[in-house]
């Protein structure tokens, strides 16, 4: 299961070793989260079967429009790229997971974040109704966006990021959507509750 799809996503998976994918969660349309659709087609080629999308209706219709070509069946293809599956505001399945859509906004934007078991995963988030973080509590797990560390219209900042996180009280919290403003990896953990790290690309955990 993915969750968004980069514009490097093809580089990302070649680094992983990932071969297989059943299928995509997508937290909103901006294109820095959907650039690297193209790159599922590799995936259905090579199992055979179609990958199942799930995101807001405006979302999906988004994506049709933008990736037209990858929403119908070609010639040479046994099977259709994509499923599309339209995500309301309350829990689905996914191959028997749990996924309990958590309702967050990129400034005035509604875009989704995802809890998945004992993992809570947000980005691109502004503002996170009350209501909203309840869901999130009991989380392992929070992986969470801080741009930098002045204050954004748009995405939380540092400060903003850990005042959250304190709020849902998990475990362990990452910090992703980082931006070179933030500043150094080193300098800026240092400064960091002990139970929060600043994510990079490769870093794996187990729940």
């Amino acid at each position: 299961m993915l969750i968004d799809a980069g514009p490097d996503l093809r580089y990302q998976a070649l680094r992983t070793g990932m071969n297989r994918l059943d299928a995509l969660l997508f937290t909103h349309e901006h294109r820095d989260h959907t650039g690297g659709l193209s790159e599922v087609r590799s995936f259905v080629l090579q199992q055979k079967k179609p990958v199942a999308i799930y995101a807001r209706a405006k979302v999906l219709e988004r994506l049709q429009q933008e990736f037209n070509y990858l929403f119908t069946k070609a010639p040479y293809q046994a099977t259709p790229n994509l499923e599309l599956r339209t995500i309301e505001d309350r829990t689905f399945e996914v191959d028997g997971l749990a996924v309990v859509p958590i309702q967050v906004y990129h400034n005035t934007l509604p875009i989704w974040g995802f809890r998945i078991g004992e993992l809570t995963y947000i980005t691109d988030a502004k503002v996170i109704p009350e209501m909203e973080i309840a869901k999130m509590r009991g989380t392992t797990v929070l992986i969470v966006n801080a741009l930098r560390k002045e204050s954004h219209p748009a995405h939380f900042s540092l400060e903003e990021a850990l005042a959250f996180a304190k709020k849902v009280n998990a475990e362990v919290t990452y910090l992703t959507h980082i931006s070179h403003q933030m500043g150094l990896h080193e300098e800026v953990s240092k400064a960091l509750p002990d139970n929060v790290h600043l994510a990079y690309d490769g870093l794996q955990f187990s729940l």
